[in-house]
């Protein structure tokens, strides 16, 4: 049985947790015993036999899936069913079947890396397939198990024993032991051959199984993903169990009604209808419900969730396909990644933002050191004076080192003499790059060096390294081999001491040729002067005077220490090491702490700065989402002072501002105070509690914070360790009152856990949508905290964007994705809607009143095929073209105007309100739409004299004039008209009146007498002139209220889109020249910061950047991106609507 269940993709066994693995290499029989998943794995969802019934399973697990499948039973009783069965039948069916269509084996386990064809037993391999990443990563085996090579007989004679970590989905961390003959060596992530990895320029590589089939990390990490709904979702499922309600309020009306006129009149035709034994007034009515429910369900629209899913798809494929949004560059485009958030980005009330890589372009360059106390990087003339760095500044010339990177730029020539001249602290220095990192090297020819870094900034510390003559050349798991100034050295490696995101730092202990044993170690210049000897007290106060020169220059910073060792107790220390590298649980913490034994009394060497510089466009796309009234979040692992230079870079911080709150107290007490003066200043008057967001019905409180107004411009800026108190429970609110009140808040020094808790405590107390974009793998947990998570193709890798819903190449992008894909998709979708429900209820709404002249007899108005395809045929293509194709502006209009942003944010196009005006609407017009037809053909001759005052004539007036009023209010609703409207708008009319004529015709009903009932009933009615007129009349008195009330809200309560549509008739859109912009310099001696990224191990150390600061007097005009389309099309120039007015 359970055989048959697991063909069926069910498991029906419960999985025994392990909590430890234990394998012998070439022992099966004992590797059996544990009874270990083996390879086979299954990846699809489902398989031939279940695709079917499983599939059906989980559509019907929709309410209005489920409600269509009970309405056909009843359809299927003949005492209640007034309509064929294939007026559910056909609808339902075709729902199925297109959720069918959008649904509609590898063999590689987890290895153990033993051996390899390279030299050293190094393993290339790309990691595309678990981590998006397409650069190059080096795995290595121990030198224990590289010597068995490619001999089959010795593999086979291997008897290793591996004890390891369970199965988990950790795919950056391993924890296990190999014991060979009694010797046990660690094993790490950088010895295991994941499943998904392939090899790169490698011949052949050995490796013992670890995991196989479903154990594998890979499948491990296959789990279902969060879904994400929107906001529109989650409203129209409040709004179904309403028209649920109505729907049951409609039809108990009509039994009621029935069971009163069947007691009144019905003994009346019991002559010719006689009534069953047993039946009486109130069974009847209980029958007529169930007939009500069936014939009213339309108020209940099952094409609604088709039709959602394909004007969702469509407008994903918009964004898929914007030339504007191309990056050329690097080929990158714009990809939606999913297809169900696309209204959401016309929503966006709050931008949480990685800062490296997502504002700055990643790509680090060696700017600046300090060595010993002084500074170098800087040009200087004859009388002593800065002169700034341009591409005509000379370059210092490195042809004396043959390996020297020829891309490398330094323009300080007092740092290559101070080389040459054998100075030792330079050399120290740079020896220290040359030999703490985790870089893997690459020498494809002689003397063309290629480094494989994890980081960009680590990458650059070493290439500097490596251009002032201490060039790291080759690396075996014990040896670093080094040419410092063209000699060959070779450092016997004996420990590396690992960065992660606590420790902040790197160290390593090697042995030089002399056997001098030495400690290098570089991090946050915070961690590293903790730990230095109080001797440097001198060097240390120098050292942070340049580090706050630097900082005002927006660079990325590193402090650099080392310490001699003794031998004796190097081999203690080096015994308690290899315990807790050995140790099975627990392990990061037990090397944490044999770290911090030997990573004191350092001496400080310098510092380094890198530079990162700003990526096109970024300051033009924050002040342009600022006025559209989004707030931006910058949540970034620099250190404060860097953080703050970054906002002023953006023009996210700007000097006019009235005050910019540093948060920055060491307690939690000091927290909330600081928090407090800074919403006193912001807001005198603001409350002590909370202003909580009362229900409407119950007027209790919600968990929605209501916005404060502050009294002027304000930003704020907090560090790591404030912000860990401001998260805590009794905190966290006033951290967020405080911070919603500002324009701009950068959180620094902020881990990637603290980057997600920021993000889940403005969704849990701000009524508003939030989105996250970041470009590296520290920034997934906040990516996938936000309604919205957007990734950027980088530097370091696609795990962001394998993460997001949306993706693109650069920053200044997102401007475009939201304040016109966002906005049009809002717009569209809202437009949608609103079309959708008020021609279902009209239609409905008609058989309600009918109900009231045809003896609550469950008799419909409409002709049965009429009723099948009015939302599959007759009305579903013109709202699709509708939903994909409108637009209130164009672009470039949307672009130049933010504000039209602001109604997306506010929700005003969708809500409760809109709905019950709908209500109401769709009660007025379907009022008209039955009695106005009603009237006109009661006593009613042809021209001939003959009757067409009957039930079929009615119905077909009825249901024409239906038609042509809702075609003429979607195009009251049209904005934007192409081709593809028209043809579908006419198409549709025309293939209406053609399925009219043919069904009514009588070669129809010769054929399916039963089926098609209404001979001739076209023909007869719609060639009299009076039924054209009845129906013009209908239409006129259906459409002349809605065109008179928008006229007159447009005169007197005009929108910000009123506005706008009014000025792009005006000027016939011509977009005014943009006026010059005169950018000035800000000089600021503001302390600089260092971050590591938060990436545990090969030493991707450093997150900041430096930003050429060019804060904005006042929010005018903006340079156009000379290098994007969207430049040349559209030239950046903003004003206000008021400015605008006044100018014309």
């Amino acid at each position: 049985m359970d055989s048959v269940l697991s063909a069926c993709g069910l498991n029906c066994k419960k999985e025994k947790v392990q909590e430890e693995r234990h394998l012998r290499a070439n022992d099966r029989e004992f590797n059996l015993s544990f009874k270990y998943a083996n390879n086979a794995i299954k990846t699809s969802k489902y398989n031939i036999f279940t695709f079917l019934p499983l599939n059906l399973f989980e559509q019907f697990q929709r309410l209005a899936n489920a409600y269509f499948v009970f309405l056909l039973i009843l359809q299927l009783i003949p005492a209640i069913s007034s309509l064929s069965w294939f007026t559910t039948v056909v609808p339902l069916l075709l729902v199925l079947c297109i959720t069918l269509a959008k649904d509609g084996t590898d063999d590689i386990a987890d290895l153990l890396l033993l051996s390899s064809s390279e030299p050293l037993n190094l393993v290339y391999i790309e990691t595309a397939e678990l981590d998006g990443e397409t650069n190059l990563k080096v795995k290595q085996a121990l030198t224990v198990t590289g010597d068995l090579g490619d001999n089959i007989d010795t593999l086979a004679a291997f008897d290793g024993e591996v004890h390891c970590e369970a199965p988990n989905n950790r795919l950056d961390k391993f924890t296990g032991t190999l014991t060979v003959q009694g010797e046990t060596y660690a094993l790490d992530n950088e010895r295991i051959l994941l499943r998904g990895c392939t090899l790169r320029n490698t011949e052949w590589c050995f490796g013992l199984v670890l995991f196989g089939g479903p154990d594998t990390k890979l499948m491990q990490n296959s789990g279902k993903s969060v879904f994400k709904r929107t906001s529109i979702d989650h409203l129209m499922n409040v709004l179904v169990l309403f028209i649920f309600g109505l729907l049951a309020c409609m039809c108990a009306t009509l039994a009621i009604g029935n069971g009163i006129w069947e007691h009144q009149q019905g003994t009346s035709f019991t002559a010719f209808l006689p009534r069953q034994d047993g039946a009486n007034a109130a069974f009847s009515g209980f029958l007529s419900f169930w007939s009500y429910v069936i014939i009213l369900n339309t108020v209940v629209p099952i094409s609604l969730y088709v039709s959602v899913e394909i004007l969702r798809l469509g407008n994903s494929y918009f964004i898929d396909w914007d030339r504007k949004m191309y990056h050329t560059k690097t080929d990158t485009p714009a990809q939606a990644r999913t297809t169900t958030l696309n209204e959401e980005l016309g929503q966006i009330k709050y931008i949480f933002s990685d800062k490296t890589g997502t504002l700055t372009q990643n790509i680090m360059t060696f700017n600046r050191c300090s060595i010993n106390g002084k500074s170098y990087g800087e040009v200087v003339d004859f009388s002593g004076q800065r002169v700034e760095i341009t591409e005509k500044t000379e370059k210092v010339d490195f042809s004396w080192n043959s390996l020297a990177d020829k891309k490398f730029c330094f323009h300080d020539h007092a740092l290559v003499e101070a080389v040459k001249q054998g100075s030792s602290e330079v050399h120290a220095f740079f020896r220290l790059l040359a030999l703490c990192h985790t870089v893997m090297p690459e020498e494809k020819t002689e003397g063309q060096l290629f480094y494989q870094a994890q980081s960009p900034d680590e990458g650059a510390l070493v290439t500097a390294a490596r251009n002032f003559g201490f060039v790291f050349r080759t690396r075996t798991p014990e040896t670093i081999s080094v040419v410092e100034m063209g000699v060959n050295i070779t450092y016997e490696l004996l420990a590396v001491l690992d960065f992660n995101n606590v420790r902040k730092r790197m160290s390593v202990i090697v042995r030089s040729p002399d056997g001098r044993l030495t400690l290098y170690c570089k991090g946050a210049d915070t961690i590293i002067y903790e730990r230095l000897h109080p001797s440097c007290s001198k060097v240390m106060e120098v050292t942070t005077e340049h580090l706050n020169e630097y900082a005002g220059e927006g660079l990325r910073t590193l402090a650099l220490a080392y310490k001699d060792l003794d031998e004796a107790e190097f081999e203690q220390w080096r015994e308690r090491h290899h315990e807790a590298s050995t140790a099975l649980e627990d392990r990061e913490e037990k090397l944490d702490a044999i770290y911090e034994e030997i990573e004191k009394d350092l001496v400080l060497i310098g510092a380094t700065a890198v530079e990162d510089k700003l990526q096109d466009g970024v300051p033009q796309t924050i002040e342009q989402l600022a006025k559209a009234d989004i707030k931006i979040w910058v949540l970034t692992g620099d250190k404060q002072e860097t953080a703050e230079n970054i906002g002023y870079s953006c023009n996210m911080l700007r000097e006019e501002m009235t005050e910019v709150f540093i948060i920055a107290a060491d307690t939690a007490e000091g927290v909330k105070e600081e928090l407090v003066t800074a919403r006193k200043k912001m807001s005198p008057d603001s409350p002590e509690e909370p202003p909580f967001l009362k229900s409407r019905f119950r007027g209790q409180k919600s968990q929605v914070v209501l916005d404060e107004e502050s009294n002027g411009e304000y930003g704020l800026v907090i560090n790591g360790h404030s912000l860990a108190y401001g998260l805590q429970k009794d905190l966290q609110l006033e951290l967020l009152r405080t911070a919603c009140m500002c324009q701009t808040v950068i959180c620094c020094r902020v881990t990637p856990l603290q980057k997600a808790q920021v993000v889940e405590l403005v969704k849990k107390y701000k009524k508003a949508v939030t989105l996250a974009i970041g470009d590296g793998a520290n920034d997934v947990s906040m990516i996938k905290a936000a309604h919205i998570g957007v990734g950027i193709s980088g530097q370091e890798g696609m795990q962001a964007v394998l993460s997001s819903d949306f993706s693109f190449a650069q920053f200044r992008y997102l401007q475009r994705l939201l304040l016109v894909h966002g906005h049009w998709s809002y717009l569209r979708m809202c437009k949608f809607l609103c079309y959708f429900f008020y021609k279902n209820f009209s239609f409905t709404f008609v058989h309600f009143w009918y109900g009231f002249f045809c003896g609550f007899s469950a008799q419909t108005v409409y002709d049965e095929w009429f009723i099948t395809m009015y939302n599959l045929v007759y009305t579903a293509l013109p709202i699709i073209g509708l939903s994909l194709f409108d637009q209130d502006v164009n672009d470039r209009w949307s672009m130049q105007y933010p504000q039209l942003y602001a109604p997306g944010q506010k929700n005003q196009y969708f809500n409760k309100m809109t709905f019950v005006k709908i209500l109401l609407h769709s009660c007025y017009s379907s009022l008209i739409l039955f009695f106005i037809p009603y009237a006109a053909m009661q006593d009613t001759v042809r021209d001939d004299g003959k009757d067409i005052a009957d039930y079929q004539s009615f119905a077909l007036l009825a249901q024409t004039c239906l038609l042509v009023v809702v075609n003429v209010q979607l195009g009251l609703d049209t904005y934007y008209w192409t081709a593809v409207n028209h043809f579908f708008l006419w198409g549709s009319l025309s293939v209406f009146f053609a399925i009219t004529f043919t069904m009514y015709s009588n070669g129809m009903f010769l054929i399916f007498t039963s089926s098609f009932p209404f001979i001739g009933t076209a023909r007869n009615s719609l060639n009299q002139p009076n039924v054209w007129l009845t129906i013009f009349l209908t239409t006129l008195l259906c459409v002349l209220p809605v065109v008179a009330l928008r006229f007159l809200l447009i005169q007197l309560r005009p929108t910000i889109n009123d506005k706008v549509r009014y000025k792009v008739r005006q000027a016939k859109a011509v977009l005014p020249p943009p006026p010059r912009r005169f950018p000035r310099r800000r000089i600021s001696t503001r302390r600089s910061g260092y971050a590591f990224s938060h990436a545990r191990g090969y030493g991707d150390l450093v997150t900041s950047g430096r930003f050429l600061r060019r804060p904005v007097k006042t929010r005018l005009t903006l340079f156009p991106l000379v290098e994007s389309p969207l430049a040349e099309n559209s030239p950046q120039t903003y004003r206000s609507i008021g400015e605008g007015a006044q100018r014309s």
